[in-house]
Formats: C-alpha cells, sequence, structure tokens
C-alpha cells in the first residue's frame, strides 16, 4: 500500500508541476497563463503535504506538525487554485466578468482563508475536530458550486472542455468525506486518489488547450 500509493503521489506532484511549466512556457495569452499558474501552484501546494506524507512511510520520524502544515497549505493553494479557474473560464470563453459573480468568488475565497487560519483547525497536531472540517469546507464548496455552474454552462462550446465540470463534481464529492470525517474514519482518505485523478484530467485539458489548440 505505501509504495503503491506513494509511487502515485511522488508522479502526480511531477506531472502537476512539469505541466505548470511547460504551459507557461508555450503560454500565447493570459488565460494560458492562467492555466499554467493554475497548475503550478496545485502542484506546488500538493507537495507541501504530499512529500511530509511519504516521507513518513519510509523514515523513522515524527511528521505531525509537517503534515498538518501541509494541510494548511494544500487548503490555502487549493482555494487559489479555484480562483484561477474562475479567471481561465472568463478568458477562455470570452466571457465578460459579472461584478455579483466575481465578488462571490474573491468573497468566499477570502472567508476559506479566515477559517483555515484559526488555531482551532489544529493544523499544528495535524487533528481537526469534524466542527472545523465542516466550517472551513462550506466556503470552499460554494466556490466550487460557483465554478461548477459556470463551466457547466458553456459545456458544450468546446470539446477541450466540455467536461471540466464534471471533474471538478466528482473531486469535491470524493474530497469533503475525506475533509469532514477521515479523522473519525481513516479509511475514508482513500477517496483522496480519485479525486487527484479528477485534478490531473483537469490538467490535461489545460495541457492540450496550450499545446493542440488555436490560441483563444
Amino acid at each position: 500500500m505505501k509504495y503503491g500509493e506513494s509511487c502515485f503521489d511522488i508522479l502526480y506532484l511531477l506531472f502537476a508541476i512539469c505541466c505548470g511549466i511547460l504551459i507557461l512556457r508555450n503560454a500565447r495569452s493570459r488565460t494560458e497563463k492562467h492555466m499554467g499558474w493554475a497548475a503550478l501552484i496545485l502542484g506546488v501546494g500538493d507537495a507541501f503535504h504530499l512529500v511530509p506524507r511519504v516521507l513518513n512511510y519510509f523514515v523513522n520520524a515524527d511528521f505531525t506538525a509537517a503534515l498538518g502544515i501541509g494541510k494548511l497549505v494544500t487548503s490555502l493553494t487549493m482555494t487559489v487554485f479555484y480562483i484561477f479557474m474562475y479567471y481561465i473560464w472568463l478568458g477562455y470563453y470570452r466571457e465578460t466578468p459579472q461584478k455579483g459573480v466575481t465578488q462571490a468568488v474573491w468573497c468566499l475565497s477570502a472567508l476559506r482563508f479566515i477559517l483555515c487560519l484559526f488555531p482551532q483547525n489544529g493544523w499544528m497536531q495535524n487533528e481537526s475536530s469534524m466542527t472545523w472540517g465542516i466550517l472551513r469546507n462550506l466556503p470552499f464548496t460554494a466556490l466550487g458550486i460557483l465554478i461548477i455552474v459556470l463551466y457547466f454552462r458553456n459545456r458544450g462550446e468546446t470539446k477541450r472542455f466540455r467536461l471540466i465540470w464534471l471533474y471538478v463534481t466528482l473531486s469535491f464529492l470524493f474530497y469533503l468525506p475525506v475533509a469532514v470525517g477521515a479523522g473519525l474514519l481513516p479509511i475514508l482518505g482513500m477517496l483522496m486518489l480519485p479525486k487527484t485523478i479528477c485534478y490531473i484530467l483537469i490538467l490535461i485539458a489545460f495541457l492540450g488547450a496550450v499545446t493542440k489548440d488555436e490560441v483563444r
């Protein structure tokens, strides 16, 4: 189990980071740069949690604080990822920004950041109550639903991004049980595997949009 999970985590991080770098090198527009930064932030942010997790399997040391802080960093960078998802949607589909939607994205993200920074989250101890797991994920889930609705609305316009809404939906369905209940039922942590696959599919869509599609 530890070897399989560790190999998957390392390959995922390498893919996400390399994908971000490749997209940024080939980006021809601001929107494509957003795709590159989104991929890079996703990979670097997840590394803060996954690298200590892998090391914890093979190194005889206390990684409690590192794992907890890694979860905090990942929580924040995932929020930034969805901010980029919003601006990618705006640019890719050439949508006119709506003040209310933009404000909702930033307000939900700011609330998520604030809730994640409360000491009651227990990051240093790598343990959190179910209550705080729910609280900090309420604005994050609302942000995810907003992104799902936006991409769903434009799903028929391009082949490349037609399933982005589904990948985001599935990622949240896999993520939320882990975020809320993994402390009580550790087996739920296995759901992070299909959740990660959903993000890989999103990054593949980004990569294809930059390296294979015409400039948008």
